[in-house]
């Protein structure tokens, strides 16, 4: 009989992680365990497992699974415009420099399902920097880039989305960027025409481009120390010399063993490399 209470223990975690890492080759050694834990056991109650054993089992055994085990463990939170003032700060601090170039390279890492890349391309329209413009989306989790490669989200969110737009300085109606259909927004496809979507590992996969903007936003937060600096010092690589680095409202260079190479450009979160 299934057991609600089943929780998994500190070592079958480890045990979990190694032989994700092992068969699968996704590295999730270095997230933050109180996170993981927490996305484990809601995985073990929501799909009923009556053992550790079977749970282990399966996740060894069925690829299939392993994809329902990433999408679980990941974390996909995400909003158009979120946090306004950011967005502004990209208006006003970073697309001015950006356009002195002749052509734009944007890396939306950990981009989950798309809200922020569909963002992005707003704000790149709006400046006429679009059709010069390249934005690399990438994600872990291959289920959240089906959802961006459709560009359809709920028309709930609409009005949220809306009313982060015009905080972070937009003046058009949002609207025009969408077409309603039942309780569905599908968003221009003018946008993702300038979006190559892919998997990537930020754990494990290299540099892959030179950028002049990085977006890494409310992503580092679930990993340790190690695993930060190590996606920094990527993040890094990636970078022309004066590119743009933006992360979320609660990660930081500081402390980080890149944070001698950037200087920040505002409060926001954004800072531009100098070395």
């Amino acid at each position: 009989m299934y057991e609600k209470s089943l929780q998994i223990q500190d070592d079958e975690m480890e045990q979990l992680l190694a032989d994700v890492l092992d068969r699968y080759g996704y590295d999730f050694t270095d997230y933050s365990r109180a996170s993981l834990k927490r996305r484990i056991n809601r995985l073990l109650s929501i799909d009923r497992f009556p053992s550790y054993a079977e749970f282990r089992y399966k996740l060894q055994n069925d690829s299939h699974y392993l994809h329902r085990f990433v999408e679980e463990v990941t974390v996909n939170v995400t909003e158009m415009f979120r946090d306004p003032s950011f967005y502004k700060a990209l208006r006003t601090d970073v697309l001015p420099m950006l356009a002195t170039y002749p052509f734009i390279r944007i890396w939306h890492a950990g981009c989950s399902t798309g809200e922020e890349v569909y963002s992005m391309a707003i704000l790149l329209h709006e400046a006429n920097l679009l059709h010069k413009s390249l934005i690399y989306a990438t994600d872990v989790n291959p289920g959240v880039l089906e959802k961006l490669r459709k560009g359809i989200f709920p028309l709930a969110n609409m009005k949220q989305y809306a009313e982060n737009y015009i905080k972070s300085g937009g003046t058009r109606d949002f609207s025009q960027y969408y077409m309603a259909k039942y309780n569905l927004a599908k968003f221009d496809q003018s946008l993702a025409t300038k979006m190559i979507i892919s998997t990537h590992n930020l754990t494990s996969d290299s540099s892959f481009n030179e950028f002049q903007l990085i977006c890494c936003r409310n992503v580092l937060i679930y990993f340790e120390k190690n695993l930060q600096d190590r996606v920094l010092t990527l993040f890094t690589d990636s970078l022309e010399k004066r590119g743009f680095l933006a992360l979320g409202s609660k990660e930081s260079l500081k402390f980080s063993a890149v944070s001698a190479l950037y200087k920040p450009v505002n409060n926001e979160k954004i800072w531009q490399k100098t070395n």
